[in-house]
């Protein structure tokens, strides 16, 4: 049953938060939210690999499926909003190859190397590199960073 648990806690952080976001919409700086939210996503990670109590494991993936959804809320809002007419599909199913294939190359990645040093420094390994991700993209992409809004006015 605690394995169903937690791995049920995502889900229901995400289902909360959804539920929320579709009653009070984000309303500013939804660049930093999103950067904010990928850091989160990866320092609950970090926790979850050393948390040794389950009710805190359960807590840190609840609040892991809430940065995560709301960070691909604004991904995908963006994506929608931010594209060109012309290019709307095109961008879409760039996007869907990426987003579709990255939960396998994920576990792929989350396998060989719980394989080749455990699976806690894996865990850990998987969170830092999501971190990694925040840093180089608040640096390559600051108009991301920058961004107000999820609609033009």
């Amino acid at each position: 049953m605690g394995h169903g648990l937690l791995r049920a806690a995502p889900a229901i952080g995400a289902l909360v938060i959804a539920l929320t976001l579709a009653r009070a919409p984000l309303r500013g700086g939804v660049g930093r939210i999103m950067f904010a939210c990928v850091a989160v996503y990866g320092v609950t990670t970090m926790v979850f690999a050393l948390s040794s109590s389950f009710y805190l494991s359960m807590v840190v993936l609840a609040v892991l499926g809430v940065a995560d959804m709301v960070s691909v809320v604004i991904r995908q809002t963006l994506i929608q909003v931010e594209t060109p007419d012309d290019m709307r599909g095109r961008v879409s199913a760039v996007n869907s190859l990426f987003t579709g294939t990255a939960n396998q190359l994920g576990e792929f990645r989350a396998g060989a190397m719980a394989t080749l040093f455990g699976t806690t420094a894996s865990v850990l390994i998987g969170g830092g590199c999501a971190l990694l991700v925040v840093v180089a993209g608040m640096r390559l992409f600051p108009a991301l960073l920058r961004v107000d809004r999820l609609h033009k006015d």
